[in-house]
């Protein structure tokens, strides 16, 4: 996974294309096996959240040529699929938000360590591995030294960057001199994590007023919704290492936020797909 193969922590609620693009296929694809989906039905729904068309076909090729969508040709038209190194992005995402959640309170007491050194030179694979541990829950402890809670795993991480032989990973528990709370609020942005929670809660718990919580849904655009839902909770949840639920503070709103976004999208699930089926041109990739 690239550096900006996931939200880009720096983009706010609007994301770019290709992150929509992720979340798009991620949503109507991933689960699908082999299905691939006409350029036509994927300008259709990006447009429905702001994309216009010569951006939506302009990222298309850029993943393309990236490794992330396999194109087939059939008549005259265009259709797009899922590549391995696209499902592996997905999978993973999809783990983060319906298996792993945004809170943590079950911690074990254990830390991951992870030590790198790299030449001065090497400016974008340092920002690819730093991204990379972002994800995957890490902060800098120090400068050369990243710290997750529990244990993590970050073979994938150091293999495919191919920085084996720059990288040391350890276990650890804290010693009892160390206050971990105040490590926590050294390491981590805990503010602007909350202020991510804080804001998507409230951008999204209107949706929730309009009638009871029956699953049925009444939105007269579930594709677009659960799309933007999708992608703006990738989004809040990018930077959130899910630090122990018991060091954090009482009030602390990742929970609230997670329930409000399981809630819209118990709501627009069945309303999507069947939008889905209705709407996107498919055929099964080759």
């Amino acid at each position: 996974m690239e550096n900006d193969d996931v939200l880009d922590p720096a983009e706010g609620p609007q994301q770019r294309p290709q992150s929509l693009m992720l979340a798009f296929f991620g949503n109507h694809v991933l689960e699908e096996g082999d299905l691939c989906v006409s350029s036509g039905s994927v300008i259709d729904v990006l447009g429905r959240v702001g994309v216009g068309e010569q951006a939506v076909r302009s990222t298309l090729t850029r993943m393309v040529n990236r490794g992330l969508l396999s194109r087939q040709r059939e008549g005259r038209r265009m259709y797009f699929g899922l590549t391995p190194h696209a499902r592996r992005i997905l999978e993973d995402g999809h783990a983060r938000i319906w298996t792993r959640g945004a809170v943590d309170d079950a911690w074990d007491g254990t830390w991951t360590l992870l030590g790198f050194s790299l030449p001065d030179s090497w400016k974008s694979r340092r920002h690819d591995l730093r991204s990379r541990l972002t994800w995957s829950g890490f902060g800098p402890l120090y400068s050369g030294l990243w710290i997750a809670p529990g244990e993590v795993d970050v073979t994938a991480v150091v293999e495919e960057l191919d920085l084996s032989d720059h990288v040391k990973v350890f276990r650890a528990r804290a010693a009892d001199l160390t206050d971990i709370d105040q490590m926590i609020r050294d390491t981590w942005d805990l503010e602007s994590i909350a202020a991510r929670y804080t804001s998507f809660d409230a951008r999204w718990t209107p949706h929730l007023a309009s009638e009871p919580d029956t699953g049925s849904g009444s939105d007269d655009d579930p594709i677009g919704t659960r799309l933007r839902l999708v992608s703006e909770w990738l989004w809040t949840i990018r930077t959130d290492p899910r630090l122990p639920a018991r060091h954090l503070p009482p009030d602390w709103p990742a929970g609230p936020a997670q329930e409000t976004f399981r809630r819209v999208a118990a709501r627009t699930e069945e309303p999507a797909r069947r939008m889905a089926r209705e709407l996107l041109d498919t055929a099964r990739a080759r």
